[in-house]
């Protein structure tokens, strides 16, 4: 099944699409997808909720953090050391998105291979002592005076760009074992053997499920993909469990209440944090988990604080904008490839499955369903290096809709 045929199934067709003109493929896509035929610039759905995320997630990062900064040295006692940060990163990462979005998608996709090249200088970059730092045990950071950059933050948008271009390029050949898996298979493998050595297992996770998703949709042989799945399981499992932290960390999400003061720590806290919510939440800034018992309470447990704060009805919004958001980047996908923009409907739809499967292992890992991993939650965690990432995914995801949209429209994108 080539690409056409994959996603005419997603469209709901059934057969391959046939070539058009771009007046063609407006009524098309208006078939297919339900846009009007005069549609507004931008996706509504897609910006609210991600307004939703980002503004929500400063309300709860200061919540998060104020017990900490107020009783750390490091952030000079300041009560909105961290809030001021993620204030300033944000607005960073929302101007840096407003020059992106103006770079039309077949720049992106030329400019592709020297970001992934960048991405992996910069991976290589973090493992030399003195340029690299140390936080936590974990060498995943450059530093840079005021701030730190965290590269496989970046690295995620890179692999999102590259392996659309690489699958469009290699279309003709998407059944090809040998031309088509194998070269960027190698490329993620190389990757993840140095996010390994900072380590970041989770950063390998997601880069992981996003060059592959990019494969499957554009169209390589099922079997391959099948075979890639059974491997990629099997070699999770085998780093897993020949690495004794991330042993003790499976082991400690297994039953957390056997050793809560060790192993357990993290995770018997977090669930904690969720049974007091209940349904509305103690109320905004009440948690009590957040004062030095939850450790991360405001980057990789920010879901914890909200489901203390808020309750159910904060965790179902929060999973609900989620939801919003990934659908809309899939449904963009989808667009762009009945306009026959293939790099652009694959970007879209890897950066879809960026913020899906992060956003699933955090909040798998705070509320005890996945082994405790140091992933932040998309849009929401503090983390400059992530909120800037999340920001120019967001207006390259924008920049393929206004693309769409002007295509609908008769015109030139």
């Amino acid at each position: 099944m080539n690409l056409r045929e994959r996603f005419g199934i997603f469209l709901g067709r059934s057969e391959p699409a046939l070539p058009m003109g771009h007046h063609a493929a407006s009524r098309a896509v208006g078939r297919l997808v339900g846009v009007a035929q005069t549609p507004r610039e931008l996706d509504p759905a897609l910006i609210w909720s991600a307004a939703t995320l980002l503004l929500l997630g400063v309300v709860m990062v200061y919540s998060a953090s104020i017990a900490t900064a107020e009783g750390s040295r490091f952030s000079g006692y300041q009560p909105m050391y961290f809030l001021i940060r993620h204030v300033v990163f944000l607005v960073i990462g929302l101007v840096a998105g407003a020059l992106v979005f103006r770079v039309p998608t077949t720049q992106l996709q030329k400019l592709a291979p020297y970001g992934f090249a960048v991405g992996v200088v910069l991976l290589l970059a973090v493992l030399i002592p003195h340029v690299g730092r140390d936080v936590n045990g974990a060498r995943r950071w450059i530093g840079f005076g005021v701030a730190n950059l965290q590269p496989s933050e970046l690295m995620k948008l890179a692999v999102s760009l590259y392996a659309a271009d690489y699958t469009v390029r290699k279309l003709g050949q998407m059944k090809s074992f040998r031309r088509a898996f194998l070269p960027l298979t190698a490329m993620i493998l190389f990757v993840g053997a140095l996010l390994l050595r900072e380590p970041d297992f989770g950063a390998f996770v997601v880069i992981t499920a996003i060059a592959f998703g990019v494969l499957f949709l554009g169209g390589i042989n099922a079997r391959i993909f099948v075979l890639l799945i059974v491997v990629a399981l099997v070699g999770f499992v085998l780093l897993i469990w020949l690495s004794p932290y991330r042993r003790e960390r499976v082991l400690g999400f297994m039953d957390p209440w056997q050793d809560s003061f060790g192993k357990g720590y993290q995770l018997s806290h977090a669930l904690i944090a969720f049974g007091r919510g209940e349904w509305t939440g103690v109320g905004l800034g009440a948690s009590i988990e957040k004062l030095f018992y939850l450790p991360e309470a405001h980057t990789d447990f920010l879901l914890a604080v909200i489901a203390e704060e808020l309750g159910f009805a904060g965790v179902a919004a929060v999973i609900a904008a989620f939801a919003i958001l990934v659908l809309r980047c899939f449904s963009i996908g989808r667009q762009a490839h009945a306009l026959e923009r293939h790099f652009a409907g694959l970007v879209a739809q890897g950066i879809g499955i960026w913020l899906g499967v992060q956003s699933f292992i955090n909040m798998g890992v705070n509320m005890g369903l996945l082994p405790t991993k140091g992933l932040t939650l998309p849009l929401m965690s503090f983390g400059g290096s992530g909120i800037l990432a999340n920001c120019l995914a967001l207006a390259v995801v924008l920049r393929i809709d206004w693309e769409n949209r002007q295509l609908m429209r008769g015109g030139r994108a």
